[in-house]
């Protein structure tokens, strides 16, 4: 296996590309003759399945998923000759790179990759559809319909994480029922913060989603069969209402835009708070203390839906390999061991059943499985890519003393015109 890291340069990529198609392969048509008789029951074994013998595949992956990754492509190497190099990248920078490479034939055969991505990797015509035939009913239906696009599905879904709260159980033994019951409850045990939340000077939408859900403020509003549509949902008085609870607990100190991610998870892993809404990743930083995870408390009248995110490995349009690739994603990735191993890597849940299942035993895990039932998945829809350049800093503005009606009508104002509303 030839293996190199890049180092990627942060770019701002905006491409608009024509739809790209691509052939899953081709299905001989002619009738063996006689002298060919003795290669018949060989040629008709072989006609639906891919030859990896000689072929290559280029496989994009970021640095926690790599060691798994890796030993699924020793394992396919050695069974099908395939020549395979893993590029491991910036998560980050990922995005932008695959829409950016993929036209000009520089991008990987297959990247790794978050489902809300789909809908500008369909849009700019760079992704391929994955074939999952009956192994689909394998997998977290969740997770299947994350990559769904149109009737047609675009990843081998791996793992499905949500953010939930987390507490230590050393200083909070139980889960508090409300948002207010858990500012209480922090107050009293006397740490330096009743809880700590990532905000950030650009605000934190992804993490504060569950405090505007218990609003009713959805970020897209929902067609009848579930999906999203392109009209916003965070207008009105639901917006209203959680616009004026940001600048209340902005005002009480409870949410701060000095509190960055590290900060945060630092107070927490130090002892210094005993709640902290955040995800699965954090959980192998965190030493010394027992924790459990539940639900997130709601401080309106909704639950505290948060954002479901569904990670996988998409194929590239322009793939020279793609029955190749998508051998090695439904065989070797779709496989308990790796999905197992991809889960050990991230503690993100399995999205293959067996490998959840396996996993029921562990409480932590049950707890995020738990807190993710009332998640809203990620909307994948083009139209988001307009939302987070507002969304966030407005969010933070308010914290930090902005009147708040005002300044969410703005961005709402904003968002709509950017969409093109």
């Amino acid at each position: 296996m030839r293996r190199s890291i890049l180092v990627a340069a942060a770019a701002s990529v905006a491409l608009v590309l024509g739809a790209c198609g691509s052939d899953a392969g081709e299905t001989p048509t002619n009738e063996p003759t006689t002298d060919a008789a003795e290669a018949t029951d060989e040629a008709e074994e072989t006609d639906d399945a891919p030859d990896p013998s000689g072929a290559s595949l280029k496989i994009w992956v970021d640095e926690n998923r790599e060691a798994a990754v890796t030993a699924a492509v020793a394992d396919f190497e050695a069974a099908t000759g395939t020549d395979v190099t893993v590029e491991v990248k910036n998560f980050d920078d990922i995005r932008a790179d695959f829409i950016a490479q993929v036209p000009t034939g520089e991008g990987p055969d297959i990247t790794v990759g978050a489902h809300d991505w789909l809908g500008e990797f369909v849009s700019n015509g760079v992704v391929a559809p994955v074939e999952l035939g009956d192994r689909a009913g394998e997998f977290n239906e969740n997770a299947i319909n994350a990559f769904n696009w149109e009737g047609q599905i675009y990843g081998m879904p791996y793992g499905i994480e949500s953010i939930a709260l987390i507490r230590n159980l050393e200083l909070a033994p139980e889960a508090p029922a409300t948002f207010d019951e858990m500012v209480e409850m922090g107050t009293e045990i006397g740490t330096e913060f009743p809880f700590v939340l990532q905000v950030g000077d650009e605000g934190d939408p992804y993490h504060m989603y569950p405090f505007q859900t218990a609003f009713g403020a959805p970020v897209f509003k929902s067609a009848d069969d579930g999906s999203y549509t392109s009209e916003l949902g965070m207008g009105g008085e639901e917006g209203h209402a959680f616009a004026e609870w940001l600048s209340e607990q902005g005002a009480a100190g409870t949410l701060d835009t000095a509190v960055s991610g590290d900060i945060a998870k630092q107070q927490f892993i130090d002892g210094n708070a005993p709640f902290i809404i955040s995800g699965p990743w954090l959980i192998q930083d965190i030493t010394g203390f027992d924790v459990a995870v539940s639900e997130i408390p709601s401080p309106g009248s909704n639950p505290a839906a948060p954002f479901a995110g569904v990670h996988g490995f998409y194929v590239s349009a322009q793939s020279q390999n793609a029955l190749v690739a998508n051998d090695f994603l439904l065989n070797y990735i779709g496989t308990q061991e790796v999905q197992t191993a991809l889960y050990e890597a991230g503690n993100r849940i399995p999205a293959l059943t067996a490998s959840a299942d396996a996993i029921t035993g562990d409480p932590v895990a049950e707890g995020f499985v738990e807190a993710a039932a009332t998640a809203q998945p990620m909307p994948s829809i083009p139209e988001m890519g307009s939302v987070w350049a507002f969304w966030g800093v407005t969010e933070a503005q308010i914290i930090d003393g902005s009147e708040p009606i005002a300044a969410w009508d703005k961005m709402v104002s904003d968002i709509e015109a950017a969409i093109g509303q």
